[in-house]
């Protein structure tokens, strides 16, 4: 069903004020599910995921998923490329993304591969008990949101006490359809950091289009406050 179909019963009034927020959410969907139809298409039909160990690997700084054993692992705004494939010591892999059931139907036969639980979440609760995850990464999702405080509220509730939050951020990036959130440090640390117990926090500005990452693999941080980069911190929920 079109997102915009419940509105044409409403008194025309009401439609007047509720029609641009369901165009809104129709543009951010599209301009999602284009961009992973556009992998889909990129990687020849069967998603590719190799690239995720690396990543998350390193943006926890850890050697191998030893530290995943038997652990409730979770990433937030995963999409549907398997992103937790590489996790194979934890006990359950949950990717988490509003729009979970929509890659089902898209990419059906890739995701089944996945050995992941796919969730979909709404734009303000993640449909999980309190205190379930052991360890949640997210990984440059975090500015697709519509409500940043509220998704961090979420993102905390989720997480077991002595759980441990890993997450990569874009900062100072422009809003688009498909990330309305411009995201910063005091932003970041207002709403979810302040929060946790930061273990270790990274920030650096985007390297070249080849490795946009290369300065964490590198060691050599260096960031121009206001210029779009990247950060990476490892959290601990009290």
């Amino acid at each position: 069903m079109n997102i915009l179909e419940p509105l044409r019963s409403l008194p025309e009034p009401l439609k007047k004020i509720l029609r641009p927020m369901g165009s809104l959410l129709v543009r951010k969907s599209s301009a999602e599910i284009s961009y992973w139809r556009s992998k889909f298409k990129i990687d020849g039909g069967m998603f590719s995921n190799a690239h995720y160990e690396e990543m998350m690997l390193a943006m926890a700084q850890e050697a191998d998923d030893r530290f995943l054993q038997k652990k409730i692992v979770a990433d937030f705004g995963c999409g549907p490329r398997g992103s937790l494939v590489w996790a194979a010591s934890a006990s359950l892999r949950i990717g988490i993304d509003v729009l979970a059931d929509q890659y089902a139907d898209e990419f059906s036969k890739s995701i089944l591969t996945h050995s992941m639980i796919y969730l979909k979440s709404t734009e303000k609760v993640i449909p999980l008990p309190s205190g379930f995850v052991d360890v949640l990464f997210t990984l440059n999702a975090m500015d697709h949101v519509d409500e940043f405080p509220v998704m961090c509220s979420e993102i905390i509730r989720i997480l077991k006490h002595g759980g441990v939050f890993i997450g990569s951020f874009n900062l100072e990036e422009p809003k688009t359809a498909a990330e309305p959130q411009r995201l910063n440090q005091e932003i970041i640390d207002e709403h979810l950091l302040s929060h946790l117990d930061v273990q270790t926090y990274r920030v650096a500005n985007r390297g070249p289009k080849e490795n946009p990452y290369a300065s964490f693999y590198t060691g050599e941080l260096d960031y121009d406050q206001g210029k779009i980069g990247f950060l990476w911190v490892k959290a601990l929920k009290r």
